[in-house]
């Protein structure tokens, strides 16, 4: 696999998160680095797959977690072997390249067996053993192509396998003929020199294939006889000795090729496959797709290298809100506007973050800073982003660079500020019909201030009552997140875009009760007037709550 950049979002993202990581990765892409990567580490909410859609541009892709798998590991460089190639063939392909083992594929790819250097010489010396009477694979047209011998006859059967049985003519007459005679002729491949009385007795007795060596040519009454007999003929180059052990190379690499190292998948975790390559032959294993063809290899040391991904996060810098098992990677970059959370690296990465009201905003700097225009569909994508993460440039986080970058924006894409924003917010607002737990974790993010750990979900709705209305359904739900998490507490903001307040609906330990300042509307239910941004408003008032309680 290739060098990738996953470019990155939190998980249970919103549109702010996924518009970044799109935009982003299209800005490294246009500055000709196309190993950046967009993606998503949770399924989009109603509101951002209404603005894809309604733009027609392509979801980034879902990375559900970063646990370590096969293709973070596999190299790029690999090559497989046709079923019906020699040994001799594979051998000098692998002394080539470097490469220690060779998948070997049917006609269309798929995986059969491996071939490694262990496998194969143990089926050489099978052949060769002097005390054992062993017949191999071949063809006709192996044994020519591996001895680079020169074709004087070749029947039409010339391509089909069969089990070979070697022959040296090198004893008297008598001796010779014994030995035929205890032979299937069909099976005999003999390898003669320039002793025309054992050639007309191989021909005579139609061998499979008779190899004249050292370049000995065969009389004309000798070959219109092979001729008519069938027997095909071909000179080798070589003197007998070489050539005895040459042809031990020409069986297909299918017939000594290791059919018990099975395939991996490129999903496997690494985990998974450690054990099974500890106890492998070669420490290798092929790597096949859902088709069964093979699209690479991995073996115990490219486990130990490092993996082929790197990351960039976008807004966000935490990473208990970051896809799971991010840290088994190099962080290459953050683009963040909110507070800094704990994340430490054993190297100087680039890190953006920005008192503003969205990560898109500095997206969008980004493009300028390296005066890149921006594409229509990636402005309009990053003016959605502002637009939902500030309702409308209507919260508390609001700056005059967004301000001033949603105008810039409006006028590439010919978008209107307003009419825009009312139209997705009206998007992301609908919840008849949802369940509780969906709402709870479409935009839920995870906080941690000393032991403490709890979550903050938010949701932007045209009038709260549908929610207050299922109060039960969603503190039920809450309490199980709580629990889950092992939190403090889990709470839901509910902000109301039509008077740019929020309830807070709250389920929590029964000793963090008392450091609860604000003002109670109902059970479990808090009023906030105002209060539109959790990252700006919400979240540092309970932080002041959570810091009291741990004291």
């Amino acid at each position: 696999m290739k060098n990738k950049v996953y470019v990155i979002g939190h998980k249970n993202p919103d549109t702010d998160s996924v518009v970044a990581a799109v935009a982003y990765a299209k800005l490294r892409n246009l500055l000709g680095h196309e190993e950046y990567v967009a993606c998503r580490a949770g399924h989009l909410n109603p509101q951002t797959s209404y603005i894809f859609q309604k733009f027609n541009i392509p979801r980034p892709q879902y990375i559900p977690d970063l646990v370590p798998k096969v293709e973070y590991y596999m190299p790029e460089e690999f090559e497989t072997v046709d079923e019906n190639v020699s040994v001799w063939e594979a051998i000098g392909r692998m002394e080539k390249t470097g490469l220690r083992v060779l998948p070997v594929v049917d006609s269309e790819g798929r995986y059969l067996s491996l071939l490694h250097y262990s496998g194969f010489a143990q089926s050489v010396l099978r052949i060769m053993n002097p005390e054992k009477r062993n017949k191999f694979a071949t063809s006709i047209s192996l044994v020519q192509k591996t001895l680079n011998a020169q074709p004087i006859i070749l029947n039409h059967d010339a391509d089909k396998n069969f089990k070979a049985f070697i022959l040296v003519g090198s004893s008297s007459e008598k001796t010779f003929v014994e030995r035929l005679e205890s032979h299937a002729s069909e099976d005999l491949v003999v390898i003669v020199s320039d002793r025309e009385d054992i050639q007309r007795l191989c021909i005579e007795r139609k061998v499979k294939l008779m190899i004249l060596t050292s370049g000995f040519a065969l009389n004309k009454e000798l070959r219109d006889l092979a001729e008519k007999n069938g027997v095909s003929v071909i000179i080798s180059p070589y003197t007998t000795t070489p050539t005895a052990m040459l042809i031990a190379y020409s069986t297909p690499v299918a017939a000594v090729a290791d059919k018990e190292i099975l395939p991996v998948h490129k999903n496997d975790t690494t985990a998974k496959i450690q054990d099974i390559l500890k106890h492998s032959q070669c420490k290798y294993l092929p790597v096949v797709d859902g088709d069964n063809k093979v699209i690479g290899i991995i073996s115990e040391h490219d486990l130990l290298k490092e993996p082929n991904i790197s990351v960039v996060m976008v807004d966000h810098n935490e990473l208990s809100q970051a896809v799971e098992d991010i840290d088994h990677y190099k962080i290459l970059g953050v683009i963040d506007h909110h507070r800094l959370g704990t994340l430490s690296t054993k190297y100087p990465i680039t890190f953006i973050n920005k008192p503003v009201g969205s990560t898109a905003t500095l997206i969008t700097q980004l493009y300028r800073e390296y005066k890149v225009p921006i594409p229509k569909e990636i402005a309009s994508l990053l003016l959605c982003g502002i637009l939902s993460d500030t309702l409308v440039l209507q919260s508390a986080t609001v700056t005059e660079l967004d301000q001033e970058t949603a105008d810039y924006l409006s006028d590439i894409t010919n978008l209107d500020v307003k009419e825009l924003g009312n139209e997705i917010l009206l998007a992301g607002s609908h919840v008849s019909g949802r369940a509780a737990d969906e709402i709870i974790r479409q935009d839920m993010k995870e906080y941690s201030e000393g032991k403490a750990v709890y979550t903050v979900s938010q949701i932007e709705v045209g009038n709260p009552k549908e929610i207050l209305d299922r109060k039960a359904d969603f503190l039920a739900e809450l309490e199980i997140e709580r629990r889950s998490h092992k939190g403090l507490f889990s709470c839901l903001l509910v902000t109301d875009i039509t008077t740019l307040s929020s309830v807070l609906l709250m389920e929590c330990d029964k000793n963090f009760l008392p450091f609860i300042t604000f003002p109670k509307q109902e059970e479990n239910v808090y009023y906030l007037q105002g209060v539109v941004s959790r990252k700006k408003q919400l979240v540092p008032l309970i932080t002041e709550q959570v810091l009291n309680y741990l004291k």
